[in-house]
């Protein structure tokens, strides 16, 4: 079928779709990971602002393990993008 000179390329009846539903299972998996590690992070505040608490600012949680769980998160968003199904090779 030609449109304005051009040819319009074939469409199969069943178009496949970018990802598999794996792919989004772990995409949504990585979300979830990196929402975790900003809560982490979140808080430390005090109700007198006249008053500095470096052990709630500063805490291992806020420092190492929330930058952490964000990264891993990444991570994981990357693995879903890459993540390739398995196809049976034998016929």
């Amino acid at each position: 079928m030609k449109q304005n000179g051009k040819q319009r390329p074939q469409v199969s009846a069943k178009e496949e779709m970018v990802f598999e539903w794996s792919n989004y299972r772990w995409m949504l998996l990585g979300v979830v990971v990196i929402v975790v590690g900003f809560v982490l992070m979140a808080g430390g505040g005090s109700g007198d602002p006249a008053v500095f608490d470096s052990e709630a600012i500063f805490s291992w949680r806020r420092i190492s393990l929330a930058p952490a769980v964000v990264l891993v998160g990444f991570g994981l968003v990357g693995y879903s993008i890459f993540h390739k199904k398995r196809e049976n090779k034998e016929k």
